[in-house]
């Protein structure tokens, strides 16, 4: 059976040497930074899209799970409305950053000193102190959690209990109401400081002065101007911030939000991310039952770009040779001057099946659209020469299968491979610049709603949504004199 396939798969690809449809190769552009530059217009879509690309470690990370933590924060609702009660903030904000911040757990500390920030909306020991005018006996604090933890160590639950209500005392971060409270004035304060309510949400965790700074830095204004007049004649919200910074766009606004090291660009639609979770979580908990096992099934969100209930997906060589033959699938271009270049190793499994490799040197449009982008835009940041490796591209079932019993890395059951949206690139990099230049491009577009992707041991791997077809005609186009994909 294996030979007559074999014969089958031959007799195809000489036939396909006469019909091979057009090849689609990169379109001539100017600088690729400007085909996704941020439009006021597209503000809302690109909300949308950074909440559902960025929501997935709240569902894999959220303690005792997505349930567990919506339950606990809706505990604290009639407080939170308490809470912002004559502010410029409503409730389901507030609550959005108690759910991602504690999980709705007010004892809970960022280590195990309450100098760190601690409590049902994690505020500094410092912030507490200096600028919230929080009641914060730090000694008084550590002494008690020391001894809390002994307590909860010999199971004495009772004496633990106690203990930390004489914390809530001398400690108002862990003082649910007053942790709150303290939370909406900083807030406000922020507001008053930053001129937008977006902007003082995403300095809760950058902070006022660092986030005034990127101001400054985006505007090209001088350090001594009134910010909330800057925002004001800018326009500057935190999605024009977000998406209009690049290495090589304002970029020493970008340069300062790479600095500071930490998830703290990706704050504000992680909170809207949990805004949306406890909504679905009161109005719709079927849906969000459905979105946490999406979310949960791989280490990235690829499931909820290509749930398995309604992907195609190629079974074996039939089903791949369809696909070619329908144009579903186009082949990879081999030339490094794009960018990247095919591994050796791609496909290399492709002759114990009898099957020639470049059955499986393909992808989706919309697949190949991103990887054109990104092999383009690495080099147009980082200046780098080498090409980033292709290792893997389109796969079926049969594939997946043999991979399966050498590598355990292969995914079990359903793989996005298997759909032509997902390729590998090598975690090989020619120089720290192209390295990094490609975690901006992974962090982009998945921000963008249009990738997820996974690091693993030895390949970045990616998936690419359907959505990504907004690429397709501005990074490709037909070429009229192709060369047939059979070697």
């Amino acid at each position: 059976m294996v030979a007559v396939a074999g014969i089958a798969i031959v007799a195809w690809l000489s036939l396909r040497e006469e019909t091979q449809p057009p090849v689609l190769v990169p379109r001539e552009t100017a600088a690729l930074r400007d085909l996704l530059a941020y439009d006021e217009e597209q503000a809302e879509d690109l909300t949308r899209a950074a909440v559902l690309g960025l929501s997935q470690p709240l569902y894999a990370r959220s303690p005792g799970g997505i349930f567990a933590s919506a339950r606990r924060t809706d505990s604290f609702r009639d407080m939170i409305e308490d809470a912002v009660s004559g502010s410029e903030f409503d409730a389901d904000l507030v609550e959005a950053i108690v759910f991602l911040e504690s999980g709705g757990r007010p004892e809970v500390i960022a280590g195990d000193d309450p100098i760190a920030a601690a409590g049902l909306t994690q505020i500094l020991a410092e912030t507490a102190q200096n600028f919230l005018r929080m009641n914060v006996d730090l000694d008084a604090s550590r002494s008690l959690t020391v001894r809390i933890d002994g307590a909860l160590l010999r199971g004495n639950l009772e004496l633990a209990d106690r203990l930390r209500a004489e914390r809530r005392q001398v400690d108002h971060r862990f003082a649910p109401r007053r942790a709150l409270a303290g939370t909406v004035r900083y807030l406000t304060a922020a507001l008053q400081r930053l001129g937008h309510e977006e902007l003082a949400v995403v300095s809760y965790h950058m902070g006022i002065g660092n986030l005034t700074n990127v101001i400054y830095a985006y505007t090209g204004d001088a350090t001594d101007a009134y910010v909330p007049d800057l925002v004001e004649e800018d326009a500057v919200t935190w999605a024009k911030l977000f998406f209009d910074t690049a290495p090589d766009r304002f970029s020493l606004a970008h340069g300062l939000l790479a600095d500071l090291g930490d998830d703290s660009p990706t704050y504000y639609w992680r909170v809207l991310a949990a805004q949306e979770i406890m909504r679905l979580y009161r109005e719709d908990e079927d849906e969000l039952r459905a979105l946490d096992l999406l979310h949960r099934a791989k280490s990235s969100h690829e499931e909820v770009l290509h749930p398995p209930s309604d992907t195609e997906r190629y079974a074996d060589a039939t089903d791949l040779r369809r696909a070619w033959d329908e144009v579903a699938l186009h082949p990879l271009p081999d030339d490094a001057s794009l960018g990247f270049a095919i591994d050796r190793e791609l496909a290399e499994l492709a002759p114990q099946l009898d099957r020639p490799k470049t059955l499986y040197r393909g992808l989706r449009a919309e697949a190949l659209a991103v990887l054109v982008y990104i092999g383009k835009r690495v080099q147009e940041i980082s200046e780098s020469t080498r090409p980033l490796l292709v290792t893997s591209a389109v796969r079926d079932d049969e594939y997946q299968e043999a991979l399966r019993d050498g590598n355990a890395e292969a995914a079990h059951g359903y793989s996005l491979h298997t759909t032509g949206y997902a390729f590998d690139i090598r975690r090989r990099y020619q120089s720290g610049e192209q390295a990094l230049a490609f975690q901006f491009l992974l962090d982009d577009l998945t921000a963008r709603g249009l990738i997820a992707w996974i690091r693993e041991p030895g390949a970045i791997h990616v998936t690419v949504a359907k959505e990504a077809e907004v690429l397709v005609p501005l990074m490709l186009q037909e070429d009229p004199t192709p060369e047939p994909a059979t070697t």
